[in-house]
């Protein structure tokens, strides 16, 4: 008999142990993973725990009277226990699947109700010493009973799910084993009680009892990793899916555009049939966004892409190349198509859309292009279709059709942009440096970086000369990063050679600042060149941030983090809204020259500029006045506490041979 105990005693130990390291494993799990069915199961372990511990007592004070306040204490504990891992063990399994929303009155109130509930029942004829058969019915036949119940409702949930896995098959197949065995427990002993076989059942049921509970903490465990597994996925796919598309619409990014051009024009040629290319652009969309608020900017621009994407031609690509700016492309036979599709994409877009019970009406311009009839080129394609849409746009006329008579502008725009990348590959486009005075210290704090061309046949060239054509070919980006390394090789050039370190303002069109990657541009060319952020500015309009207010925040507050200043170019003529400046994290704004010019003689403009330095500095902001071309204008800008100034008075634009003296002479 003392070896009976002994081994009862050892078995049940040796489960609590178990149980112990698994809650300690759902434990970490859960604060990793924090999933809610991960901290139930954390409590249900837990649970089994104490009641395996609790059984181990119990097994070594078998021959203590069943009646006494010892063994009753121990029964109704291991009865609680039972109850709430069964309990918090299905609920787990059910919340995993599901994924309800489980108030935070749920569990306090679950809990209390299945401890009530087994003390209960362990207290009925606890201490009525001729009552056995029914204390044995209360205390096992009734939970086993009701833990099947349980077990198969499980069951039934699972099979019902629309998404199964390998984990659900496991858990599934466990629950169903565990609830047919108390089941027939439950059962057989209504009417089995006083036979032998039953009593051997019983020793019987013990073991089988330890291996079910160990497939059940394995069952936790191996659905956790299918979790954490199924979450990885569901984020690669979730990044694959935004390296493809733009976010807000859900259509085909430029890069994705671009891409999946080539293979559609391969099967379009197979097929013996053309592709049309429609650039659409939507107009008076800024209005939107001023009168109607981003919100309502951005679902028009989902509502656009999802028209264009159910549309009855059938189009093969859809995607947003830019802010407004979409491209639909649809595969045809015959040229009497085109007319028909103009008209159907017109009415698309122009079908009123919805806002806070009003209609907004909208129209787009279309410019259009034919493969293979005007190139067997995608980037061609998108090209010549720009340029149809601007003439469309210059023209106030709905549609163009892209034809041999833009080929001079085209070809213009061709030999620019071969002339453009050949420039920036041998590196002719140069940085001049117009400094910018502290007021405070009349010491230098800074220069703007301004670009020029040293074109080798046509000389130095100002920015009105190319800027639009870079902006004309998309090439915004790629030559903002060329500026920006420049810029990057001239502060650490300064350190190394002068022993220098002086901040350089550079702006940034909207494009690249948009960029999801710009932030990871900028962390590498400061690690390359050893650059402390701190001397890298970026100046952007007022019109970049309205463009997407979120995102453009996002992005602020990540660079200034970083320790990289971000300041407002050409204050006033954007949106001319000091609204915003309250919840934008930047550092500084720059007045518009515009505002500075007469600020002498027009008293508006006085107002204007002294209204804008004191609320930029109530917002903790700084202002650098652009512009300053006179001693009034300095005296004037002092008097009203401007922080900094640049312009005409303090110096002309210079190139670095010249700025380099400028050091030696002003600091």
């Amino acid at each position: 008999m003392s070896e009976q105990i002994f081994a009862n005693t050892s078995l049940f130990l040796v489960n609590a142990v178990v149980f112990g390291t698994l809650s300690f494993f759902l434990w970490l799990f859960a604060r990793g993973l924090g999933a809610q069915y991960v901290r139930i199961w954390l409590l249900s372990a837990g649970a089994l725990t104490v009641a395996q511990i609790t059984q181990a007592v119990k097994a070594f004070t078998v021959m203590s009277p069943v009646d006494s306040i010892e063994q009753v204490t121990l029964t109704a504990i291991y009865s609680t226990s039972m109850f709430l891992f069964v309990g918090l063990y299905l609920l787990g399994i059910y919340c995993a699947q599901n994924k309800p929303k489980l108030s935070k009155r749920f569990m306090p109130y679950a809990v209390s109700a299945t401890i009530l509930l087994s003390i209960t029942l362990t207290l009925i004829c606890a201490f009525e010493e001729n009552h056995v058969y029914d204390r044995f019915f209360l205390r096992e036949t009734v939970p086993a009973f009701i833990f099947a119940i349980g077990y198969f409702y499980i069951c039934f949930c699972l099979l019902k799910a629309d998404v199964r896995h390998f984990s659900n098959r496991i858990v599934t197949g466990i629950c169903l084993v565990l609830g047919a065995r108390l089941f027939a427990f439950s059962m057989l002993s209504t009417f089995a009680i006083e036979d032998l076989w039953f009593y051997q059942v019983q020793q019987f049921l013990v073991y089988f009892d330890v291996g079910a509970h160990a497939l059940i903490g394995f069952s936790m465990l191996i659905w956790m990793q299918g979790a954490e597994r199924s979450a990885a996925l569901s984020a690669l796919n979730k990044v694959s899916y935004l390296g493809k598309h733009d976010p807000l619409t859900g259509s085909l990014n430029r890069e994705q555009v671009m891409e999946s051009m080539p293979r559609l024009m391969k099967t379009t040629l197979r097929a013996n049939k053309q592709l049309c290319i429609f650039l659409l652009d939507i107009k008076r969309f800024k209005f939107v966004n001023d009168t109607y608020g981003l919100k309502t900017g951005d679902y028009i621009l989902g509502e656009v892409a999802r028209r264009l994407s159910d549309s009855l031609f059938q189009p093969k690509i859809i995607g947003r190349l830019s802010g407004d700016s979409f491209v639909y492309v649809f595969e045809f036979e015959q040229q009497d198509q085109i007319p028909k599709a103009l008209t159907h994409l017109h009415e698309l877009i122009s079908h009123p859309y919805q806002s806070d019970g009003q209609d907004i009406v909208l129209h787009c311009s279309i410019g259009y292009s034919f493969f293979p009839q005007h190139s067997d080129k995608a980037e061609e394609l998108l090209q010549f279709a720009n340029l149809a849409l601007f003439q469309a746009e210059s023209r106030n006329e709905p549609s163009q059709q892209f034809s041999h008579d833009m080929q001079v502008q085209g070809r213009h725009l061709l030999e620019v942009e071969k002339s453009l990348r050949q420039a920036m590959k041998n590196d002719e486009f140069e940085l001049f440096f117009q400094p910018q005075l502290n007021l405070l210290t009349n010491k230098l704090e800074g220069v703007e970086a301004l670009v020029r061309w040293r074109h080798p046949e046509e000389g130095l060239l100002m920015p009105g000369k190319f800027l639009a054509d870079i902006e004309a070919l998309a090439l915004n980006s790629e030559f903002d990063n060329y500026i920006l390394e420049k810029s990057c090789q001239t502060i650490a050039r300064w350190h190394e050679k002068y022993r220098r370190r002086v901040a350089i303002a550079v702006n940034i069109t909207a494009v690249e600042f948009q960029d999801p990657q710009f932030v990871s541009k900028i962390q590498n060319l400061l690690f390359k060149y050893d650059v402390p952020p701190n001397y890298l500015e970026l100046e952007i309009t007022e019109n970049v941030v309205m463009t997407d207010l979120e995102t453009a925040m996002d992005t602020i507050v990540v660079l200034q983090n970083m320790g990289i200043n971000v300041s407002i170019d050409d204050f006033g003529t954007g949106y001319s809204s000091l609204a915003y400046l309250r919840n934008l994290p930047i550092e500084k704004i720059k007045i518009d020259r515009s505002f500075i010019n007469e600020m002498a003689e027009n008293d508006s403009d006085l107002v204007i500029v002294k209204s804008m330095i004191k609320l930029s500095h109530g917002l903790g902001k700084r202002v650098l006045a652009e512009g300053v071309e006179t001693q009034t204008q300095l005296d004037i800008l002092r008097n009203l506490d401007c922080d900094a100034v640049q312009g005409y008075f303090i110096s002309k634009p210079i190139p670095e041979e010249k700025l380099v003296k400028y050091f030696a002479r002003k600091t």
